[in-house]
């Protein structure tokens, strides 16, 4: 019997693998303490602003007047 040999049509290609875009989106992170005096904060005591959380509104306040130029 004569031995059967692959051509190259015939040898199988690797598939390409998943694309970087799919993991080169970070997950956004969740806030875990104040802004402002780096106090955890708890679920039932906070304080939201502008997209961010604080531990009361005087913490709120104070990272307001920290940031603003004098």
């Amino acid at each position: 019997m004569a031995e059967q040999t692959k051509t190259p049509e015939q040898e199988v290609k690797p598939k390409p693998e998943a694309k970087p875009e799919q993991q080169a989106k970070p997950k956004a992170e969740k806030q875990d303490n104040c802004l402002a005096c780096n106090k955890p904060i708890k679920k039932l005591k906070r304080y939201y602003r502008n997209g961010k959380f604080y531990c009361s509104k005087k913490c709120w306040r104070d990272y307001i007047k920290k940031s603003k130029p004098r």
